[in-house]
Protein backbone atom coordinates (compact mmCIF):
# COMPACT_ATOMS: atom_id res chain seq x y z
CA UNK A 1 0.00 0.00 0.00
CA UNK A 2 0.89 3.36 -1.05
CA UNK A 3 2.95 5.03 2.34
CA UNK A 4 3.02 8.61 1.32
CA UNK A 5 3.02 10.75 -1.64
CA UNK A 6 4.51 13.83 -2.58
CA UNK A 7 3.29 16.12 -5.38
CA UNK A 8 3.92 19.32 -7.33
CA UNK A 9 2.84 21.23 -9.93
CA UNK A 10 4.18 24.81 -11.89
CA UNK A 11 3.86 26.86 -14.37
CA UNK A 12 7.60 27.30 -15.14
CA UNK A 13 8.21 29.51 -17.72
CA UNK A 14 4.97 29.35 -19.84
CA UNK A 15 2.11 31.79 -19.60
CA UNK A 16 -0.23 29.00 -18.67
CA UNK A 17 0.00 25.66 -16.83
CA UNK A 18 -1.31 23.34 -18.67
CA UNK A 19 -0.37 20.29 -16.38
CA UNK A 20 -3.22 18.76 -14.11
CA UNK A 21 -2.83 15.78 -11.86
CA UNK A 22 -5.07 13.99 -9.39
CA UNK A 23 -4.68 11.22 -6.62
CA UNK A 24 -7.39 9.07 -6.07
CA UNK A 25 -7.40 7.15 -2.07
CA UNK A 26 -9.47 4.06 -2.00
CA UNK A 27 -8.48 2.90 1.45
CA UNK A 28 -11.12 0.41 1.83
CA UNK A 29 -9.98 -0.88 -1.33
CA UNK A 30 -6.00 -0.77 -0.73
CA UNK A 31 -5.96 1.16 -3.82
CA UNK A 32 -4.39 4.64 -5.19
CA UNK A 33 -4.94 6.13 -8.17
CA UNK A 34 -2.29 8.83 -9.64
CA UNK A 35 -2.75 10.56 -12.90
CA UNK A 36 -0.77 12.86 -14.30
CA UNK A 37 -2.06 14.41 -18.19
CA UNK A 38 -0.10 17.36 -19.92
CA UNK A 39 -2.34 19.26 -22.70
CA UNK A 40 -0.57 19.70 -25.68
CA UNK A 41 0.71 23.59 -26.40
CA UNK A 42 0.51 23.48 -29.63
CA UNK A 43 -3.52 23.45 -29.93
CA UNK A 44 -6.30 25.13 -28.35
CA UNK A 45 -7.27 24.71 -24.62
CA UNK A 46 -4.66 22.45 -23.37
CA UNK A 47 -5.07 22.56 -19.95
CA UNK A 48 -9.43 21.90 -20.21
CA UNK A 49 -8.07 18.72 -22.34
CA UNK A 50 -6.00 17.48 -19.75
CA UNK A 51 -8.27 18.74 -16.95
CA UNK A 52 -10.90 16.57 -18.87
CA UNK A 53 -9.44 13.36 -19.45
CA UNK A 54 -7.71 13.39 -15.76
CA UNK A 55 -11.33 14.15 -14.43
CA UNK A 56 -12.70 11.20 -16.42
CA UNK A 57 -10.38 8.57 -15.42
CA UNK A 58 -10.48 9.37 -11.94
CA UNK A 59 -13.95 9.51 -11.99
CA UNK A 60 -14.09 6.16 -13.73
CA UNK A 61 -12.02 4.23 -10.96
CA UNK A 62 -14.39 6.10 -8.60
CA UNK A 63 -17.65 5.18 -9.83
CA UNK A 64 -16.66 1.37 -10.50
CA UNK A 65 -14.89 0.95 -6.37
CA UNK A 66 -15.47 -3.26 -6.72
CA UNK A 67 -13.86 -3.32 -10.11
CA UNK A 68 -10.26 -5.20 -9.62
CA UNK A 69 -7.46 -2.94 -11.33
CA UNK A 70 -6.70 -4.49 -14.73
CA UNK A 71 -5.77 -3.54 -18.65
CA UNK A 72 -9.60 -4.02 -19.29
CA UNK A 73 -10.47 -1.54 -16.69
CA UNK A 74 -7.89 1.09 -17.85
CA UNK A 75 -8.93 0.50 -21.64
CA UNK A 76 -12.54 1.31 -20.86
CA UNK A 77 -11.26 3.87 -18.41
CA UNK A 78 -9.96 5.53 -21.24
CA UNK A 79 -12.39 4.80 -23.51
CA UNK A 80 -14.60 7.10 -21.34
CA UNK A 81 -12.22 9.75 -20.95
CA UNK A 82 -11.75 9.66 -24.87
CA UNK A 83 -15.61 10.29 -25.09
CA UNK A 84 -15.56 12.91 -22.29
CA UNK A 85 -13.16 14.93 -24.56
CA UNK A 86 -14.68 14.61 -28.00
CA UNK A 87 -18.00 16.34 -26.07
CA UNK A 88 -15.98 18.28 -24.36
CA UNK A 89 -14.32 19.81 -27.46
CA UNK A 90 -17.88 20.41 -28.68
CA UNK A 91 -19.02 22.95 -26.86
CA UNK A 92 -19.49 26.31 -28.68
CA UNK A 93 -17.72 24.94 -31.76
CA UNK A 94 -15.66 22.31 -32.56
CA UNK A 95 -12.36 22.66 -31.25
CA UNK A 96 -8.84 20.93 -31.43
CA UNK A 97 -7.47 19.62 -28.45
CA UNK A 98 -5.52 16.77 -26.98
CA UNK A 99 -3.61 15.87 -23.69
CA UNK A 100 -0.96 12.69 -22.85
CA UNK A 101 -1.77 10.69 -19.89
CA UNK A 102 0.22 8.61 -17.72
CA UNK A 103 -1.24 6.55 -14.46
CA UNK A 104 -0.27 4.50 -11.48
CA UNK A 105 -2.49 2.51 -9.81
CA UNK A 106 -1.27 0.61 -6.81
CA UNK A 107 -3.98 -2.02 -5.24
CA UNK A 108 -2.82 -3.94 -2.52
CA UNK A 109 0.68 -5.61 -3.70
CA UNK A 110 0.24 -4.99 -7.64
CA UNK A 111 0.74 -1.87 -9.86
CA UNK A 112 -0.96 -1.18 -13.09
CA UNK A 113 0.93 1.20 -15.25
CA UNK A 114 -0.70 3.04 -18.16
CA UNK A 115 0.35 5.86 -20.24
CA UNK A 116 -0.87 7.51 -23.52
CA UNK A 117 1.69 9.94 -25.16
CA UNK A 118 5.68 11.15 -23.91
CA UNK A 119 4.34 12.02 -19.99
CA UNK A 120 6.45 9.01 -17.92
CA UNK A 121 6.51 6.50 -15.01
CA UNK A 122 9.54 5.24 -13.18
CA UNK A 123 9.01 2.27 -10.95
CA UNK A 124 12.38 1.83 -8.44
CA UNK A 125 13.55 -0.43 -6.30
CA UNK A 126 16.43 -1.24 -4.39
CA UNK A 127 18.73 1.64 -6.13
CA UNK A 128 17.33 0.37 -9.80
CA UNK A 129 15.02 1.72 -12.11
CA UNK A 130 12.95 -1.74 -12.79
CA UNK A 131 10.40 -0.26 -15.23
CA UNK A 132 10.03 3.62 -17.30
CA UNK A 133 7.49 3.81 -19.42
CA UNK A 134 8.81 4.88 -23.35
CA UNK A 135 7.78 8.02 -25.31
CA UNK A 136 5.22 7.56 -27.77
CA UNK A 137 6.84 10.00 -29.87
CA UNK A 138 8.46 10.07 -33.32
CA UNK A 139 11.44 12.46 -33.76
CA UNK A 140 12.36 12.12 -37.10
CA UNK A 141 10.48 15.31 -38.23
CA UNK A 142 13.21 17.17 -35.88
CA UNK A 143 10.40 18.45 -33.54
CA UNK A 144 9.06 15.00 -31.62
CA UNK A 145 5.31 14.46 -32.53
CA UNK A 146 3.38 12.66 -30.14
CA UNK A 147 2.04 9.63 -31.60
CA UNK A 148 -0.15 8.37 -28.84
CA UNK A 149 -2.58 11.12 -27.04
CA UNK A 150 -6.35 11.66 -26.32
CA UNK A 151 -7.02 14.38 -29.19
CA UNK A 152 -10.72 15.28 -30.32
CA UNK A 153 -10.57 14.56 -33.56
CA UNK A 154 -8.44 11.70 -34.06
CA UNK A 155 -9.78 9.69 -31.07
CA UNK A 156 -7.76 6.30 -32.38
CA UNK A 157 -5.07 7.28 -31.50
CA UNK A 158 -6.17 7.38 -27.59
CA UNK A 159 -4.25 3.70 -27.14
CA UNK A 160 -2.96 3.15 -24.02
CA UNK A 161 -0.34 1.10 -23.40
CA UNK A 162 -0.82 -1.00 -19.78
CA UNK A 163 1.34 -2.99 -17.46
CA UNK A 164 1.23 -4.74 -14.21
CA UNK A 165 3.45 -5.80 -11.98
CA UNK A 166 4.30 -7.03 -8.15
CA UNK A 167 5.53 -4.60 -5.78
CA UNK A 168 7.68 -4.84 -2.99
CA UNK A 169 7.64 -2.65 0.39
CA UNK A 170 10.22 0.46 -0.54
CA UNK A 171 9.49 0.44 -4.19
CA UNK A 172 9.22 4.18 -5.10
CA UNK A 173 6.75 5.34 -8.21
CA UNK A 174 7.19 8.86 -10.22
CA UNK A 175 5.13 9.97 -12.36
CA UNK A 176 5.52 13.20 -14.69
CA UNK A 177 5.25 15.39 -17.41
CA UNK A 178 8.43 16.08 -20.06
CA UNK A 179 8.94 19.16 -18.99
CA UNK A 180 10.25 17.61 -15.40
CA UNK A 181 12.52 14.68 -17.66
CA UNK A 182 13.58 17.32 -20.01
CA UNK A 183 15.19 19.53 -17.64
CA UNK A 184 18.06 17.39 -16.65
CA UNK A 185 20.28 14.71 -17.76
CA UNK A 186 18.18 10.91 -17.44
CA UNK A 187 20.68 9.79 -15.15
CA UNK A 188 20.67 12.71 -12.95
CA UNK A 189 16.74 12.49 -12.73
CA UNK A 190 17.10 8.77 -11.50
CA UNK A 191 19.43 9.18 -9.07
CA UNK A 192 18.17 11.60 -7.50
CA UNK A 193 14.88 9.42 -7.14
CA UNK A 194 16.71 6.83 -5.48
CA UNK A 195 18.31 9.08 -2.79
CA UNK A 196 17.41 7.88 0.70
CA UNK A 197 15.99 10.57 1.79
CA UNK A 198 12.40 11.99 2.34
CA UNK A 199 10.46 12.40 -0.06
CA UNK A 200 9.44 15.74 0.43
CA UNK A 201 13.52 16.26 -0.05
CA UNK A 202 13.76 14.35 -2.89
CA UNK A 203 10.92 16.54 -4.72
CA UNK A 204 12.74 19.43 -3.54
CA UNK A 205 15.44 18.70 -5.31
CA UNK A 206 13.63 18.07 -8.46
CA UNK A 207 11.93 21.22 -8.11
CA UNK A 208 15.36 23.02 -8.01
CA UNK A 209 16.55 21.04 -11.22
CA UNK A 210 12.86 22.08 -13.21
CA UNK A 211 13.23 25.75 -11.80
CA UNK A 212 16.43 26.29 -13.18
CA UNK A 213 16.52 24.25 -16.51
CA UNK A 214 12.99 23.32 -17.57
CA UNK A 215 11.55 24.90 -20.57
CA UNK A 216 7.92 23.97 -20.03
CA UNK A 217 5.76 23.15 -17.22
CA UNK A 218 6.56 20.80 -14.40
CA UNK A 219 4.48 18.47 -12.52
CA UNK A 220 5.13 15.21 -10.81
CA UNK A 221 3.94 12.59 -8.27
CA UNK A 222 6.52 10.73 -6.17
CA UNK A 223 4.81 7.58 -4.13
CA UNK A 224 6.74 4.97 -1.60
CA UNK A 225 5.23 1.64 -1.09
CA UNK A 226 5.10 0.73 2.25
Amino acid sequence: MINKCVTFSEIGVRRVNQDVFRLVEMAQHNRVLMVVCDGMGGHAMGEIAAQTVCNAICGYWEDNPEMPDSEAKVVQACKVASDALYARSQVGYPIEMGTTMVLASVEGNTVTIAHCGDSRCYMLRGGEVVYQTQDHADPSWGLEVVTRCFFSTNPQVAVPEVECFEIQSGDRFFLCSDGVYKAMAPQILTARLQDDRPLEEVVDVVKFMCEKFSKDNYTGILAENI
